[in-house]
């Protein structure tokens, strides 16, 4: 070859001979790169297809690798593709997205464009980088434009991660009844029933989105289904989940409280975005945040039950220290709650909003999205097993507490002697009066209600809120610190933290 480098006669022979040679291999490469479709019944092309795996898995299984293995490169990539074998196999994947969707677009063709040889020229290079920018762009732009990718992340920020809650208010009323079951006693049709009304009564019946938002039960409890997820970036071993004990009376008896989740319908081509496993990542930020809310309400109830007591000069009762440190049960599960919702999600949404502004294609959108929910469980605390673990262990308590009162000091019955001693003669008002101020104080004195709220006040959960410290876990503190001082707690983080600790 070498003692036939000047004589171009042979030269010319060989590049005629090589254009017949590869003009097959040219036409493969050339209906992939140009319409994404594999044109290959010799098994010779470098790209292989998966049939078995199908676009509808993406919404079905959360290990669902359609997107990496539907289509993917064999060995054997010529050598002066090597550099291109990604992009190629890029470009196709764009164009048989778009293919699948019915959106039947082909990289427009001109002389200059077509793959015509391999030459030392490297025209083809040319073409596959102009076929890859012309994909990317063409699935972009159907992807925010007809599909309204933009508009479903919102949507699930809305329903998911309670960005508007006046609907889940509404419907933790009308559906209280059904969560206290237990998971396999749950209706999950009702419960479907349930969530529409409260849609329909509230601002959310004008978003046409609440249409596609489902509902489920869970059988396990947050921290087993998270355990069960061995893919995340976290350190959930068993070890330390038996050392915890996990399974201890608190997580067996669990209610559709605790494993209530939303669900939504996401169609193709958005589920190469928001799939399965997406959808899993929204949900356990959700079982989170529908938690904290019920302990919240319950705490409030309580504290509403409280304030019958305040007429009672009953000082040095177990009253005073029970109103007191429902105070403070308050005050940990409201900072929690504005920690999660406005130190966490808000400010992670907006990072990723203007992000995806910015994404020239899928697999961009693809690893912002990832980015975003990886970002979101980790400061949400569900990657911090240890944290997590004595957060759940700390609303565990606060319930208790919340039913004890609950149950031992009937609102029903305050609230009508009340409402009573309003009407009638003054004789009959200051009769109801005492009657209600004896039944207080009967209450207040109750045995059981005063060993409970010892109990709950004796109970390690200052330990527990001290333990929150250590320098990894330094960031939450000071945020759920400094979130329920308020505003002014801002340019004071350590006294605010202190204050949250006492």
């Amino acid at each position: 070859a070498k003692a036939m480098a000047g004589d171009s006669a042979v030269r010319s022979l060989l590049e005629k001979m090589t254009d017949c040679a590869s003009a097959a291999y040219l036409r493969m490469l050339e209906r992939w790169v140009y319409e994404g479709v594999i044109d290959d019944p010799y098994g010779e092309f470098f790209i292989a297809e998966n049939k078995s795996l199908q676009k509808e898995s993406l919404t079905q299984d959360y290990d669902a690798k359609y997107w990496q293995q539907r289509y993917s490169l064999k060995d054997g990539i010529p050598s002066f593709l090597n550099n291109v074998a990604a992009t190629i196999l890029t470009t196709g994947k764009y164009l048989n997205v778009m293919r699948e969707c019915g959106h039947n677009v082909q990289v427009s063709l001109s002389e200059n464009s077509k793959l015509t040889s391999f030459g030392s020229n490297h025209q083809y290079l040319e073409c596959i980088k102009s076929a890859y920018d012309f994909a990317s762009g063409e699935l972009l732009t159907l992807m925010k434009d007809k599909y309204d990718l933009i508009g479903k992340l919102r949507s699930l920020k809305r329903y998911l991660l309670l960005d508007q809650g006046d609907f889940l208010v509404h419907f933790m009323d009308i559906a209280r009844e059904e969560l206290t079951k237990k998971p396999e006693d749950i209706s999950v049709e009702k419960l479907q029933s349930l969530v529409d009304i409260a849609l329909r009564s509230t601002a959310a019946a004008s978003d046409p989105s609440h249409e596609d938002l489902t509902c489920c039960v869970e059988r396990s409890s947050l921290l087993k289904k998270l355990t069960s997820l061995k893919d995340l970036d976290c350190a959930y071993s068993s070890d330390k989940l038996a050392a915890a004990d996990v399974d201890q009376p608190m997580t067996l008896n669990i209610t559709g409280l605790e494993t209530f989740c939303l669900g939504y319908k996401i169609p193709w081509p958005l589920s190469l975005v928001i799939s399965r496993k997406a959808l899993t990542k929204y949900q356990l930020i959700f079982r989170l945040l529908f938690h904290c809310k019920h302990v919240s309400r319950q705490l409030c109830q309580a504290w509403q039950i409280q304030q019958g007591f305040r007429s009672v000069k009953i000082l040095g009762t177990p009253i005073l220290r029970s109103s007191i440190l429902c105070r403070s049960m308050l005050k940990f599960v409201n900072s929690l709650l504005h920690y999660l919702t406005f130190e966490v999600l808000e400010p992670n949404w907006h990072s990723m909003h203007g992000r995806l502004q910015t994404a020239r294609s899928i697999d961009e959108v693809i690893q912002i999205h990832d980015f975003f929910l990886q970002k979101c469980l980790k400061e949400c605390l569900l990657l911090l097993p240890e944290l997590l673990m004595k957060v759940e262990k700390l609303k565990a308590l606060c319930l208790q507490y919340a039913t004890s009162i609950q149950l031992l000091i009937p609102s029903i019955e305050v609230a009508a002697a009340e409402s009573k001693s309003k009407s009638g003669s003054s004789r009959a008002r200051a009769k109801r009066s005492q009657d209600r101020d004896e039944q207080l104080k009967l209450a207040s004195e109750n045995v059981v209600m005063s060993q409970s709220i010892l109990y709950v006040s004796q109970c390690p959960s200052q330990s527990i809120l001290q333990s929150l410290v250590p320098t990894q876990f330094r960031f939450v503190t000071h945020h759920l610190a400094s979130s329920a001082a308020g505003n002014s707690s801002r340019s004071s983080t350590r006294s605010s933290r202190a204050s949250f600790l006492r």
